[in-house]
């Protein structure tokens, strides 16, 4: 939790430190308050006494009738000195000679006037740590987001998916939480105790032993429940991982689920998980539950003890009613004091797994990073392979293996195999998503570890196998990546990846909403805006990673011929599992088990290739294929 804090902006340092500033000023009030509760109740047993005063007892009462004649104005000091009434008791006559009603009024007024003023300083405090927790809580969030999208895919898949959102949401705002209460408290517990026990003690010393051992049996129930129920916070944050990655899975998969009838399947799944944390839920709830009981039970305890001991000290004459009163309200906000850190101990476990989490995603480094000095491309439009080797993350077996090829400016290269074979990991190795194992790739004359990433990006227009929109409208989906891309640019990169014909029909054109997840168009209509949007980037290096499986075969082929036409110059990798799609490339690449058993021209391949000649004849006719 401390490490986050180091995200504080200056400005919200300046605020925390007002905030107790703030703080010790609304004890002071309460403290202050406390002295006029003990006025207000002399002021009223003095007015009784004065009123009455045969309740002083029968030896002061005679006194009192017979030497100064039954009249309160002629009681004074040196009048009870020549009496032999000194100290305390003449301090006392004294007050109850002079006690008026403007005395109650006073106290009454100063007590109202420092609830008010502690009510407002509450107020100012709550406003000031709301803004600090909800600033500290949005650096957090924008640093781990833009932490997650530096992450390249091993950190991602290590990850989960599921777990990031749950620790740039929930996770946050655990801490977030934990912060406001904290801010609020943690500065008023400690000073409110310390200032209350320094009170007390002057007061006696019985009162404040029964406080002392009233805190420490509340220290010690805390504590138990805190060990009892930390284990379980720990395990509740992993249980909201899994809770959102079933029910991210079952969203996703709807189709699936639906068109095999697997709604009970995936119900049951959801349960378990549900159960799971609710459980526990249950239990950490149950457990400190009983901290708020074992708090009233003490505080109870508490004040009928400090009156049961002040009882037996009045009666000794040792100490006043007022007194014992204003003990019993100091005593109150020493234990409330403590209360309000209990509850601090409370929230802060969760906190802090929470935080450890979120330090987790902070203080990963990403495994792909950019190079100390950038080097600038000496070529355009090439790509070398030579000898690389990949393994992902955690694996045991190379699942590319000295992969060597040259993709020179405006050549078209095609990657074709079963599946598992590697075709998808090497475009994956191309645009960097993960580094290559061993060997070389050089992009531009230029080894990829050593061009930004931003630059290596900036070149190839990539189209995934599976294409993905964004909520919006079809032109911003065109234009992501690029500011300031027109209508007409985005109608011709529409017109090229034979989209624009079914955009046009759409209502509002260009301006047409997309929902998230491109819900609302086809899987064809999908690929194909996927396809425009690559094409409106005006890249060096076109990606089409199986990018045209969702498309038929005439659609395929146009899109293919206005490719080569509006893109003549660019470089363009083909994976693809068609024959046809591939079959006009300059240089295809056969994979099988991660090797490159082909590398040539369709008509090479055929005659010595046989992986190739396999999948070709799996597809087209001896006489389609010229044979």
């Amino acid at each position: 939790m401390f490490k986050l804090y180091k995200k504080l902006k200056p400005l919200d340092w300046v605020l925390t430190f007002l905030i107790i500033g703030f703080t010790v000023l609304q004890v002071y009030c309460t403290m202050t308050m406390v002295d006029y509760v003990s006025g207000i109740i002399k002021a009223i047993s003095y007015l009784n006494y004065h009123n009455n005063p045969s309740l002083l007892g029968d030896t002061i009462y005679q006194a009192f009738t017979s030497i100064f004649g039954g009249d309160w104005a002629n009681v004074t000091t040196s009048s009870l000195a020549a009496l032999g009434i000194t100290g305390s008791n003449a301090d006392m006559i004294l007050a109850v000679a002079n006690a008026s009603t403007e005395q109650i009024w006073f106290n009454g007024g100063m007590m109202i006037l420092l609830a008010l003023s502690t009510a407002v300083i509450q107020a100012i405090i709550s406003v000031i740590a709301s803004y600090v927790a909800a600033d500290l809580s949005t650096s957090i969030r924008s640093q781990v987001y833009e932490k997650v999208s530096s992450f390249s895919l091993k950190e991602i898949h290590s990850f989960s998916t599921a777990s990031l959102i749950t620790r740039t949401t929930n996770d946050i705002q655990q801490v977030q939480m934990a912060n406001l209460m904290m801010m609020r408290m943690i500065f008023a517990a400690p000073i409110t105790a310390i200032w209350a026990i320094c009170k007390i003690q002057a007061s006696s010393t019985q009162l404040t032993i029964a406080t002392a051992i009233a805190v420490v049996l509340l220290l010690v129930i805390v504590m138990s429940i805190i060990l009892i129920a930390m284990p379980k916070f720990t395990s509740m944050q992993k249980l909201i991982d899994k809770l959102n990655g079933v029910t991210r899975e079952n969203l996703t998969g709807i189709r699936v689920v639906r068109a095999y009838n697997a709604e009970k399947y995936q119900e049951d799944k959801f349960e378990q998980a549900n159960d799971r944390l609710t459980k526990t839920q249950i239990f950490t709830g149950e457990v400190t539950a009983l901290m708020s009981p074992a708090m009233t039970l003490i505080m109870n305890g508490l004040s009928l003890t400090i009156y049961w001991i002040g009882a037996t000290l009045m009666n000794k004459a040792e100490i006043e009613y007022s007194t014992v009163t204003s003990f019993s309200v100091l005593a109150s906000q020493i234990i409330m004091a403590f209360m309000m850190l209990m509850l601090m101990f409370v929230l802060w476990p969760r906190a802090m797994v929470s935080a450890k989490r979120i330090n987790e995603v902070l203080e990963t480094e990403p495994s792909v990073v950019d190079a100390s000095s950038s080097v600038e491309p000496t070529e355009k439009g090439t790509i070398v392979f030579d000898d690389v080797c990949f393994r992902y993350p955690e694996g045991k077996e190379d699942v590319l293996s000295h992969i060597s090829f040259t993709a020179k400016k405006g050549q078209t290269i095609a990657f074709i195999g079963a599946t598992g074979s590697g075709k998808s990991s090497l475009i994956n190795l191309t645009m960097r998503f993960y580094d290559r194992t061993s060997g070389k790739i050089l992009v531009d004359g230029v080894d990829v570890k050593d061009l930004s990433q931003e630059k290596l990006h900036s070149l190839f227009g990539y189209v995934p196998q599976k294409g993905v929109l964004f909520s919006g409208t079809v032109k911003e989906n065109i234009a992501l990546g690029l500011k300031d891309l027109t209508d007409e640019e985005a109608k011709k990169a529409a017109d090229v990846a034979e989209a624009d014909e079914f955009v046009s029909k759409m209502e509002g054109g260009y301006q047409a909403t997309i929902a998230q997840g491109g819900k609302n168009v086809s899987g064809g209509q999908k690929q194909r805006l996927c396809i425009a949007r690559a094409v409106a980037l005006n890249p060096e290096f076109f990606v089409f990673d199986d990018s045209f499986s969702a498309l038929d075969y005439k659609t395929d082929r146009k899109v293919r011929e206005n490719l080569n036409e509006y893109a003549h110059d660019a470089t363009k990798l083909i994976v693809a599992q068609r024959i046809g799609t591939i079959m006009d490339a300059d240089t295809i690449v056969v994979l099988e088990n991660g090797k490159a058993v082909g590398i040539g021209t369709h008509k090479e391949l055929l005659n010595n290739c046989p992986t190739y000649r396999s999948i070709a004849l799996s597809q087209l006719s001896k006489e389609e294929l010229g044979l």
